[in-house]
């Protein structure tokens, strides 16, 4: 169990959000989106596989002339790999884009929007879609502007339609996309200058405990890492509620393992917009009531932050943005 790095030759000037998929054959696939900065026009998604325990040269998967965010990847039970991300200069107006690979990442088809003409991003907004007992897809969604708010995106036909679940608010919360909840010399967090505007909850991350009990965490704005639930395979959802875990207003990523032992990566800190150190692994054995901590990833200065998780057995594989210098990576056996 130890740290290594995507690669030392990271290719951009900064480098934010990956996503991870094990593939049948072992190889680990990783995207994220790289660029001179975050919002700029020449964001784009880039990937590195992993075979033999050797990350490969990343490559450039997006061509389109305009900005790239959020890469996700999934695949789907006939093999081929889905690659979800938004695309566009304001979050708000996000669309949503899909590329597809049959040959386990080598080459891509065209991308194509997931829902023509939608603004605002529908499917997965950060986090990897599950697959539920019942073979539904779940894509786990959010919006921003003003109030944010977070939602799913279920398919029944493998996702080629879509429909979308209620929306998931704190109740009573009061935001303006006017208004900056943080002042501009209280976060030196390296985020497009929108998104200190908004108040809610964003990027959930989706479990099931049992057969059409769902359940999502989410990122705050309050300090906290919020819940809601769904007893109807994700199609509606209850009111989110606090939890007692901390929140900074970052990424967060959830996977659960064979025997039902949740595993949490985050940061443990309690401040809209705070530091994004330490990255924590904490991991509950009672469907997310209580948690305890396992260890801490990396610490110190600088920032570790929006980590994807996947598991695999009782093994889990994690990645995480390293000063946005480059990803960094984890395997870890919970024992």
């Amino acid at each position: 169990m130890s740290r290594e790095f995507i690669t030392n030759k990271i290719m951009t000037d900064m480098c934010h959000a990956s996503s991870l998929l094990k593939l049948k054959n072992g190889t680990i696939l990783c995207a994220w989106f790289g660029g001179s900065k975050e919002g700029n026009d020449d964001v784009s998604i880039w990937m590195s596989k992993r075979k033999d325990n050797t990350w490969s040269i990343p490559v450039k998967i997006t061509n389109e002339k305009n900005v790239h965010w959020n890469p996700v990847l999934f695949q789907h039970k006939s093999d081929e790999i889905v690659l979800f991300y938004k695309v566009g200069k304001e979050i708000s107006k996000w669309r949503t884009m899909i590329k597809i690979s049959h040959d386990d990442g080598i080459t891509w088809d065209k991308a194509y929007e997931m829902v023509k003409g939608d603004e605002g991003g529908r499917g997965p907004v950060r986090n990897k879609p599950i697959r539920l007992s019942n073979e539904r897809i779940l894509a786990p969604g959010s919006l921003e502007g003003g109030i944010w708010s977070a939602f799913v995106d279920y398919s029944d036909d493998g996702g080629e339609t879509w429909t979308k679940s209620n929306s998931i608010i704190i109740e009573g919360i009061v935001g303006s996309k006017f208004e900056r909840t943080v002042r501009a010399d209280e976060s030196n967090i390296q985020v497009s200058e929108q998104s200190f505007f908004g108040r809610g909850v964003i990027q959930p991350t989706l479990w099931e405990s049992v057969k059409g009990n769902i359940h999502m965490l989410l990122r705050s704005t309050e300090g906290k890492i919020y819940r809601s639930d769904s007893n109807d395979y994700g199609e509606t959802w209850i009111k989110a509620y606090e939890t007692s875990l901390p929140n900074n207003n970052s990424g967060i990523d959830l996977a659960k393992l064979e025997d039902g032992t949740l595993v949490l990566v985050y940061n443990p800190i309690g401040i809209n917009w705070g530091d994004r150190t330490p990255i924590s692994l904490v991991i509950s054995k009672d469907n997310g009531k209580t948690w305890s901590k396992l260890l801490d990833l990396d610490s110190g200065e600088g920032e570790f932050s929006y980590p994807a998780i996947i598991a695999d057995g009782d093994e889990v594989f994690i990645s995480y943005t390293w000063k946005r210098e480059t990803i960094a990576f984890w395997r870890i056996k919970i024992k």
